[in-house]
């Protein structure tokens, strides 16, 4: 059984970076930054574990856990490299994935192009048979036919399979069927069958998710176990641990059979990171803003806890528009994702607009700066020329920035189409990516019904700390943290995350005739498969949370329950019909009376107990800090280049104030400062960043 005492390692693969962190048994950290190898990623993990065992002088025998976060299941399946897949389903149904749902992402779009479906028509194929939704056979298993589909899946030379009938969320012996004939018949081939990897109502999201399984299924399990072995040639005993999109912990074994849930793996690390600063602070209100080399993510955690979602979508066609991507139903932390990393490229539009991502430079070649051969502009490029990233404070490993490469990109494709100086096209792609950031917050805000002027801000992960007082400025935010270790906030997130697996399935029942024995053995069921999960990793004391989805009849969406611990009884469905109303009411501000209400799916996550980190009382002011040196940077509160204080972040201690204009220079990241801005040491060494309302934010937000 895997213990949290000792040496342990997290390791989270980003689009730019690959971010390694070595937790010492006193509890500190140390880590590293290396270039992604998109090829090969394990090879990033492994270089950056060996410099930081070198360095340190550690035995990787003495190491009690490696936990992994991956974009790999992501990037798969937005670039659409995966395997060769084949999708099962009812005969009648083989187009879900295609003809989708009435709802359009784009109202009165006459022209609009749905996404292109993970599984092409040519590679879905039927089989006869069908249940109802109370899982009865209304069509019996046509053997012969699924016996000549499976030979038609060999001789495709299909590496994967994704089976999703009709209702296997209450009777999955149909799914259980073919893959049993098909192992027979195949067992190299990877089946993935919707009853265990998405037991939900709703065929369109169920059977995309059992196809997205299905299509990474060979490509992470390979990558996984390449990884564990390079691991223990190095020397490692320790379990490899996975975290999953629902900020988690899992071993192995389940991340290789149910990929889909690595989805947002990264991510997950990153809020559990912020709700851990959040709660040391007492802010029960905090939006979690990560930015890497990418990709930025924005989440809402209230209470100390992330938001979580039931479905999310990957690969949206069209930006900020829920339906214009691929749904994957999944439990998951939720957050808004949207292509603006320091790597993110600048461009012209035919309108003569500054466009910032979705694509990235990545690691390979990286930004011009980089000098690696990257010769278009990017957000990185940008902060270069804005002085906010100098070459002689940057701090990444074996790259030397080159503000003269930077310097070109920006004005061979922005500068010189839109005839801008060099400083005024960066203040533009500076300035396009900020607002499209603080835009992606806003709508992720109002979808979610949250006001954020009384939430704080906590910035992490390379990029963040660059941009985020310009964020707090266009947001009117009062807070922003930036915690200590900033620069790989998600690796050090996956050393905080709890062994936790969380367990969903549809089962439909009334307030009318409600199937009390039917929902207990539901919760039942649901609770032993979560345990069974947690108890592969930990014996630790274990905490289960149960949900329920609940609506009225005739509603085609529903709300989260919180259930009651205990046994599911007579009196606990009474009790839940007047928590649906109560909680119905604080969605929507009023309840439907005379109407019946209907439980749609329930859910049960169990963890192993975390306890809460000890509260830490803020500072507000300090002793002012002076600055030795200074260099130019470019200041939005005043629009024009300054000269800003250089401090490094290592010489400050508890107390020490900084005002702005400043750029806190650190190995991972920098700060900045306005000239409104003041930063505050905190006791854990973070930085309290407040401001003063400027003459911008006055006369309204830009």
């Amino acid at each position: 059984m895997s213990t949290t005492s000792g040496l342990r390692i997290g390791a989270d693969v980003g689009g730019t970076f690959t971010d390694v962190v070595l937790e010492r048994a006193d509890g500190t950290y140390v880590s590293t930054k290396v270039l992604t190898t998109h090829g090969a990623p394990e090879e990033g993990i492994l270089a950056g574990i060996a410099a930081l065992v070198d360095e340190n002088d550690v035995d990787m025998a003495d190491v009690t856990q490696i936990i992994h976060g991956t974009t790999l299941a992501t990037n798969a399946l937005i670039e659409r490299r995966g395997a060769k897949t084949a999708l099962v389903s009812t005969e009648g149904f083989r187009d879900v994935i295609e003809t989708r749902t009435e709802g359009r992402f784009e109202q009165y779009d006459l022209n609009i192009v749905l996404p292109t479906p993970l599984i092409e028509r040519k590679d879905r194929f039927t089989v006869t048979e069908r249940h109802n939704a109370r899982g009865e056979v209304l069509i019996p298993f046509d053997d012969d036919q699924a016996a000549s589909v499976i030979e038609r899946i060999i001789d495709g030379g299909y590496e994967a399979v994704g089976v999703g009938f009709l209702h296997s969320y209450r009777n999955d012996d149909h799914e259980r069927r073919f893959r049993d004939m098909l192992h027979a018949a195949a067992p190299e081939v990877a089946v993935s069958i919707s009853a265990e990897v998405s037991p939900q109502m709703r065929e369109f999201e169920r059977f995309n998710t059992v196809a997205a399984n299905a299509y990474v299924q060979p490509l992470m399990a390979s990558y996984l176990r390449r990884l564990e072995a390079e691991l223990h040639r190095l020397g490692a005993t320790c379990p490899l641990l996975l975290i999953h999109s629902g900020g988690g912990l899992i071993d192995v074994d389940t991340a290789a059979a149910f990929p889909v849930r690595l989805v947002e793996s990264g991510p997950a690390g990153g809020a559990i990171f912020a709700a851990e600063l959040a709660a040391r602070y007492g802010r029960d209100r905090i939006v979690s803003y990560d930015m890497g080399g990418t990709t930025a993510k924005i989440a809402l955690i209230e209470d100390y806890n992330p938001r979580t979602a039931r479905t999310f979508e990957v690969a949206r066609t069209t930006r900020f528009k829920k339906g214009s991507g691929m749904p994957i139903s999944i439990p998951v932390i939720e957050m808004i994702e949207i292509g603006a990393g320091g790597g993110s490229i600048a461009s012209v539009d035919a309108l003569g607009q500054i466009r910032i991502g979705p694509h990235s430079a990545g690691s390979e070649p990286g930004p011009a700066a980089y000098d690696l051969g990257g010769v278009e502009p990017t957000v990185t490029d940008a902060n270069v020329l804005l002085g906010r990233l100098h070459a002689d404070t940057f701090g990444a490993t074996d790259i030397v920035l080159s503000p003269e490469r930077a310097g070109d990109a920006v004005m061979s494709s922005i500068g010189d189409a839109l005839e801008l100086d060099r400083e005024t096209a960066a203040i533009g792609i500076a300035e396009v990516v900020d607002e499209n950031m603080a835009n992606a917050a806003r709508v992720h805000a109002v979808e979610n019904g949250k006001d954020l002027a009384d939430f704080s801000m906590i910035a992490f992960g390379g990029g963040a700390p660059l941009h985020a007082t310009r964020l707090m400025d266009k947001l009117g935010l009062r807070e922003l943290f930036v915690p200590t270790g900033a620069g790989v906030g998600s690796a050090i997130g996956f050393l905080m995350a709890p062994f936790a697996y969380e367990a969903v399935r549809s089962f439909f029942t009334t307030s009318e005739d409600f199937d009390v024995a039917g929902a207990a053995a539901t919760l039942d069921s649901l609770t032993a498969e979560a345990e069974g999960f947690v108890r592969a990793g930990t014996d630790a004391p274990l905490t289960v949370e149960r949900q329920v989805s609940m609506r009225y009849r005739g509603q085609g969406w529903e709300i989260p329950v919180s259930l009651p611990s205990g046994p599911f009884d007579d009196h606990a469905a009474e009790s839940l019909t007047t928590a649906f109303v109560k909680a119905y009411e604080t969605f929507f501000g009023r309840a439907i009376a005379d109407l019946a209400i209907e439980a749609v799916s329930w859910s049960v996550r169990v963890a192993s107990v975390r306890e809460r980190p000890p509260a830490l009382t803020v500072i507000d002011v300090g002793e002012a800090t002076t600055a030795a040196d200074q260099r130019p940077m470019y200041d939005p509160a005043v629009q024009a280049t300054t000269e800003a204080s250089l401090v490094h972040r290592g010489q400050l201690g508890v107390g020490d104030t900084v005002n702005g204009p400043a750029v806190i220079v650190e190995s991972q990241t920098t700060t900045i400062l306005g000239s409104h801005h003041c930063a505050v040491v905190q006791e854990d060494r973070s930085l309290r960043v407040t401001r003063e309302q400027t003459p911008e934010q006055s006369g309204g937000e830009s």
